[in-house]
């Protein structure tokens, strides 16, 4: 059916984790130097992007995400859903000529900053209330739309007399949220939720120059999200269910984003659907100073670094965009305390009153050439192990130091370092058992121009028996 959204009702629970789902929807809306020239800010907008169909059908971007969780509604609970997204305006430049007119130009130099074409991220905010018990007889349907608009803002000089114009171009973009519940069997009442957000815009490319991705941003939803929650009830977590729910959660279909826990203080009635895979009940470090953009570094590195940029690269990033110019004052006026603030930081602390390592039991009988105190779990405190010369039986062949392989990660690597080396030969440089009894090969890969450096820090690859192939020996 389709849904007449009501008034939505203030719910601090999800204004709380729209803070967390902010860094979402900013995370490289603009990167350091912060100017729009930079090559870096060239190719923008990387998460979230639902592009108009006719774009995704000959792209690698999409035009729907969906996101399906379990959740344990109690009665008479409804859902409260909250689409957040960038709308793409362009924004150009003009400059006012002699003879009254405006023409567009690359940038308009000003004392304080360079005006230069950008497009902009307006943020947009579909809401949504449904009572559970609806979704799960025949779902809830809420097409949405932007219309096309322009704006004009005057460029004022030092001496108050216009020098020009920004024109803001926004376009027409259409979507639809749909929502749907499902029972599960067994004994408790746990219903499978589907959120599908799908970009509806009937925007088709042009040829050449306009059939290109930048052509296709202003139609698109930017950095698409979800945030959901309860009234009554909770959410179980993707990550980490109970045991009863794996199953269940193993069967959910998520495509395109990720849905972790969001609610205060770890509690579970909220949840934040994403396109970067988070955590659950992900956090602001308290230390950072401010939205800087660029997770790809660290605050400090990068305060640092936008506080030694030089006065024509601030003008620049000033004139880039008003959120860029945010980032240049906060870091100019940032006080030696919040740098200090940045430096590091512990998490939590704990009195130690006991010895590091607890001493032995009388009994244990002292073990030739280990030396007194040493912890268990140190490979010196076992003489059963010895990772020079212990050897692993992998396909019927012996392997231990010395032997060669053929690398093959298995599918539990999420690393993809780890899957780039696969079909590479290695050489395996000790065979080592961990706490928990299993063994790993540590090993180094052939044509490695660090390899001899990794066997004077002994900082080796790891694989397990399982993921290697023997080689016939020389």
């Amino acid at each position: 059916m389709t849904s007449t959204p009501p008034a939505p009702a203030a719910d601090t629970r999800l204004d709380t984790a729209a803070l967390v789902a902010d860094a979402v929807l900013f995370e490289g809306y603009v990167l350091y130097p912060y100017r729009a020239s930079a090559a870096k800010n060239r190719m923008r907008w990387q998460f979230g992007v639902l592009v108009p169909p006719s774009w995704g059908s000959d792209s690698a971007e999409h035009s729907a995400q969906r996101t399906e969780c379990l959740m344990e509604p109690r009665g008479g609970a409804s859902l409260r859903v909250r689409l957040r997204f960038l709308h793409a305006q362009r924004r150009t430049v003009e400059e006012l000529g002699p003879d009254g007119a405006h023409h567009e130009v690359e940038s308009l130099e000003l004392p304080d900053r360079v005006l230069s074409a950008w497009d902009e991220g307006v943020e947009e905010q579909v809401e949504l209330t449904v009572d559970v018990g609806d979704l799960a007889e025949e779902g809830a349907e809420l097409p949405f739309a932007r219309p096309a608009s322009e704006e004009y803002e005057a460029v004022i000089g030092t001496d108050g007399e216009p020098v020009g114009r920004l024109v803001r171009r926004r376009e027409r973009i259409e979507g639809v949220l749909r929502l749907s519940a499902t029972e599960l069997p067994g004994p408790y009442r746990v219903l499978r939720l589907t959120a599908t957000v799908e970009n509806t815009s009937g925007w088709r490319p042009g040829e050449g120059a306009a059939a290109d991705r930048a052509a296709a941003l202003p139609h698109s939803l930017v950095s698409a999200h979800l945030i959901l929650g309860l009234t009554a009830g909770s959410f179980l977590s993707m990550t980490d269910p109970p045991e009863w729910a794996r199953a269940a959660v193993a069967e959910c279909r998520n495509e395109h984003t990720w849905p972790v826990l969001s609610g205060e203080d770890g509690a579970a009635d909220v949840v934040l659907s994403s396109p970067i895979i988070l955590e659950d009940h992900p956090q602001i470090a308290p230390e950072s100073p401010g939205a800087l953009y660029d997770a790809t570094e660290i605050d400090e590195i990068l305060a640092l670094r936008t506080a030694a940029l030089t006065d024509q690269e601030k003008r620049e990033a000033r004139g880039t965009d008003d959120r860029a110019g945010a980032v240049i004052d906060l870091a100019d006026t940032l006080p030696p305390e919040m740098l200090d603030r940045l430096h590091g930081a512990v998490r939590g602390l704990r009195a130690i009153t006991e010895p590091a390592v607890p001493p032995p039991p009388e009994d244990t009988p002292h073990v030739p050439g280990v030396a007194e105190g040493t912890p268990w779990w140190d490979p010196g405190a076992d003489r059963s192990v010895d990772p020079d010369r212990d050897r692993v039986l992998v396909d019927g062949a012996s392997l231990g130091a010395g032997s060669r392989v053929l690398l093959r990660p298995g599918k539990r690597r999420t690393d993809a370092q780890d899957l780039f080396l696969h079909g590479r030969r290695a050489l395996v440089e000790a065979v080592l058992h961990d706490v928990d009894g299993q063994v790993h090969l540590a090993v180094t890969v052939d044509d490695d121009p660090g390899a001899e450096l990794r066997r004077v820090q002994g900082r080796f690859l790891y694989f397990q028996p399982d993921e290697v192939t023997p080689l016939e020996e020389a």
